[in-house]
């Protein structure tokens, strides 16, 4: 009896994707949240960056996980674990 070749992919690209997508929903939150409240600086307010040093860095959270949760998505399709 062979194995499917998913059943032997580490779920390690389904970690990723998920953190991947988490990355870019915290990110893109606590932006749109700054831009409508200037005040409210969210998860990153004790940084001390400033407005425009904490919108950046949610943009680069943003960008981070679409880039992860993509790029994890195409290894487990590569490993057969998506369609």
């Amino acid at each position: 009896m062979t194995v499917p070749p998913y059943r032997k992919a580490p779920v390690k690209f389904d970690l990723l994707q998920g953190l991947g997508v988490l990355l870019l929903v915290l990110g893109a939150q606590g932006a749109i949240r700054l831009l409508i409240d200037h005040d409210q600086l969210g998860l990153l307010g004790g940084l001390d960056a400033g407005f425009g040093g904490t919108v950046a860095m949610y943009v680069v959270a943003v960008v981070a996980g679409a880039v992860l949760a993509g790029w994890a998505r195409d290894r487990a399709k590569a490993l057969g674990r998506r369609k």
